[in-house]
């Protein structure tokens, strides 16, 4: 039941045109265009090394957070939760289909931007099995802290206040969270509050293991973690079916 749900929630997000363009058409663009033109000083070395990490983590936080938040907001407010959970389904196994469409849809995304990032000139840097390990890592905090987030806000807001507030974040932290810009472009009173951001703290974890070849630091891993377990935990004490 759960691996039915779970297709049944892939093919819903792949078949949503504005879930399409959130996901992939979006950060591929940004990719492209960042990569391509000078329009930001991001220091020595190719532009798309700086670019693609950034992008990697604003595609998981598209799917895990403003997508699953939206998706999760206007299914409360129609009642499809409340009947989902009546079905043979229990409530826990519909959160584990969901958290496992988002994983499979951020596969998804990896895939193809990692082949556009190849085609521009990206080349990963450090020891592929450690890379791999760490990716896998930094990638798993952060969709489960930007999922807590996610279900905190649509299961506790209107669906209309859950669209608007999600589409929001994304625009804040797409243009603070050193995706595409620096984090040296903000005055240094901002930057260490900055540092603190879940987003923040994937792209640099992912800079660091993809492009600069430094491994992973403790850092990055303990900002997502905590995001994780708080917002998970508040989630679970807040959220309403219905």
């Amino acid at each position: 039941m759960v691996l039915a749900q779970t297709g049944a929630e892939i093919r819903a997000t792949l078949r949503n045109g504005e879930q399409l363009l959130l996901t992939l058409i979006i950060p591929v663009l940004l990719l492209v265009g960042f990569s391509a033109a000078p329009l930001v000083n991001v220091g020595g070395g190719p532009r798309v090394n700086f670019i693609t990490p950034g992008v990697l983590a604003l595609a998981v936080m598209s799917t895990a957070f403003t997508g699953q938040a939206i998706a999760t907001g206007f299914e409360r407010r129609y009642g499809v939760l409340k009947r989902l959970g009546a079905t043979p389904l229990s409530r826990t196994g519909l959160m584990l289909s969901k958290t496992l469409a988002v994983v499979a849809v951020e596969i998804v995304q990896v895939v193809v931007i990692g082949a556009v990032a190849a085609a521009l000139g990206w080349r990963p840097t450090g020891s592929p099995p450690a890379a791999l390990a760490e990716v896998l890592l930094l990638v798993l905090l952060g969709t489960a802290a930007f999922s807590g987030l996610a279900l905190l806000m649509a299961g506790t807001l209107r669906a209309e206040a859950t669209l608007a507030g999600a589409n929001l974040v994304y625009l804040v932290l797409l243009g603070c969270g050193g995706v595409v810009f620096p984090l040296s472009v903000f005055p240094d009173s901002v930057e260490p509050v900055l540092r603190l951001l879940p987003i923040t703290a994937l792209t640099g974890g992912l800079r660091s293991v993809l492009s600069e070849g430094a491994g992973l630091s403790l850092g990055p891993v303990l900002v997502l973690a905590a995001w994780a377990v708080a917002s998970l935990a508040l989630a679970s004490r807040t959220f309403r079916w219905e």
